[in-house]
């Protein structure tokens, strides 16, 4: 009877704190969960908490560079705003300058005196010119700024072998040599550390369009002169398969496996299935909502499936499976330029963000790393800006929740219920990961996405002994549900009342279209 009481008091508290709209007078379905807490063996490693800056858009300008003049508060040109709240949200490594900006980047263009810099037309992205004034200094800065790692991605496409090496270089070594003394002379004294480097961006695609056999060739031959300086030691990533392309895995795990530490992969989520007509971010039905995620949790599939041919020529799991581009992509906002994939952030987008980084954290003996596109004002975003304005997205507060499973082992899960069903398809109506970090705390991640029908879980833990659960919720009225510049806490996290825990077993409701994390200790 007291179990009963403490339960309805608990949906008392969720439904004072989120609104009698988000309940529905259908019942609750039931589930059940197993968290092994006897079982843990592999790390989460925080880098797959990463993210990605490219110039793109308002990414790069606006979004984190406005320059040492502007009105905007910033340090270096770098808005404070948006580094107070990436370091909020724990970010662990960024990637940069691209994407397939990257391929037509020369770095030489982007050091110096600003006003000295040469310009260039960014071709792949809206047809702007890009002045360059945020290059490697200032980037390197940010990192710092962020106390995060830098992971940069070289030029295969369109730059030479000398040009990647001199980078390299430039950064990183500290000896009497001409590029360590060009960076001297534009103000770094020290070299930086940077550890992780891709040798090129899709180049099955923007990046060059080439066949397996041919980048290998090229990345074995790039790869030679990408040098290990002062004591830095460069985590060596190639270009990995788009998608399902299983043989472009085969042929570089083949070719030149022994020679990388990572190897990248890159999958969208495009709600309609159409790159063609993707879907509007906001303004859409349960249809494009239940494909959505169908779609993401086509990410379990693909790391699966490529795992097990790296598994073949690597059964010790050296090398990383780098997941360094993946999120949502819809169609961009109305009146804004179709080259600047600008587009709002929605409850099914957090949703999305949550069961995907489940899904690393089930598969983190092989995911080393993974790098949501991209940070600011472009596709699924952490951070949207307009001028002076910031607001934080969904997404930023599912990475936020999250974060307690940076480098903390995890912990098998066992999810038992119904599915979630529409029309002929369906998925799982919950997804969950769980990790015990180094003082000895259990988190729980949970995601319930049917749109309209809570759920009762009923959650074990053999092997741990834990006395209380505190709930942190994610939740709003639609799964359309975003931030505005006017009305930034629409979609925000809530703490609950501590949920009592005998003998290792506590049953909690989990709210439609809501992803929980709980802190057991």
């Amino acid at each position: 009877m007291g179990s009963i009481l403490h339960l309805r008091s608990i949906q008392n508290v969720l439904g004072l704190l989120l609104g009698a709209s988000l309940w529905t007078a259908v019942a609750a379905q039931t589930a059940s969960l197993v968290v092994h807490a006897d079982k843990g063996q592999h790390q989460i490693s925080r880098h797959i908490y990463g993210h990605f800056a490219e110039h793109l858009g308002r990414c790069i300008y606006e979004g984190i560079w406005v320059g040492e003049d502007s009105p905007i508060p910033n340090v270096r040109g770098i808005r404070t705003d948006v580094v107070e709240a990436l370091k909020r949200m724990k970010i662990p490594v960024l990637r940069w300058p691209g994407g397939c900006f990257a391929d037509e980047y020369h770095w030489k263009d982007g050091i110096g005196p600003r006003e000295q810099r040469p310009a260039m037309i960014n071709t792949h992205w809206g047809g702007v010119v890009e002045n360059n004034h945020f290059g490697t200094h200032e980037f390197l800065d940010l990192c710092e700024q962020l106390g995060t790692e830098p992971y940069i991605c070289g030029n295969v496409g369109s730059g030479s072998v000398q040009e990647m090496m001199e980078w390299v270089e430039y950064m990183t070594s500290d000896a009497d040599s001409p590029m360590a003394n060009l960076r001297r002379r534009n103000g770094r004294e020290q070299p930086w550390k940077v550890r992780y480097f891709g040798v090129g961006n899709e180049s099955w695609g923007c990046g060059g369009n080439m066949t397996p056999e041919y980048y290998a060739d090229q990345y074995r031959r790039y790869n030679t002169f990408v040098k290990d300086y002062s004591g830095n030691r460069i985590y060596r990533i190639a270009c990995g398969p788009n998608g399902g392309d299983y043989r472009w895995t085969e042929v570089l795990m083949d070719k030149v496996g022994h020679r990388m530490n990572g190897l990248s992969l890159h999958h969208y989520t495009i709600p309609t299935g159409d790159w063609g007509r993707k879907g509007s971010a906001t303004e859409f039905g349960e249809d494009q909502y239940h494909g959505a995620l169908r779609r993401a949790l086509q990410m379990d599939e693909l790391i699966r499936r490529h795992g097990e041919i790296m598994d073949r020529r690597d059964p010790q799991k050296r090398i990383g499976l780098i997941v360094d581009e993946w999120g949502i992509w819809t169609d961009v906002e109305p009146g804004t330029n179709p080259g600047f994939l600008y587009q709002q952030n929605s409850l099914r987008d957090a949703l999305i963000a949550a069961l995907t980084l489940n899904i690393f954290n089930q598969h983190c003996d092989r995911v080393k790393m993974a790098n949501i596109a991209q940070t600011i004002n472009v596709l699924q975003a952490v951070i949207l800006t307009d001028r002076e304005r910031m607001i934080l997205t969904p997404t930023y507060h599912v990475f936020e929740m999250y974060a307690v499973h940076q480098d903390a082992t995890m912990l098998p899960v066992e999810v038992q219920g119904e599915d979630y069903v529409f029309g002929q398809q369906r998925l799982p109506r919950l997804h969950a990961s769980a990790s015990r970090d180094a003082a000895g705390v259990i988190h729980v991640s949970l995601c319930n996405l049917h749109p309209s029908e809570a759920v009762d879980l009923d959650l074990s833990l053999p092997g741990a002994s834990v006395k209380s659960a505190v709930p942190r919720v994610l939740t709003a009225d639609t799964i359309q549900s975003h931030n505005t510049f006017d009305q930034p806490d629409v979609v925000r996290p809530r703490t609950l009342a501590t949920i009592n825990v005998n003998a290792g077993k506590c049953r909690v409701t989990l709210p439609a279209k809501s992803v929980t994390v709980l802190a057991l200790q």
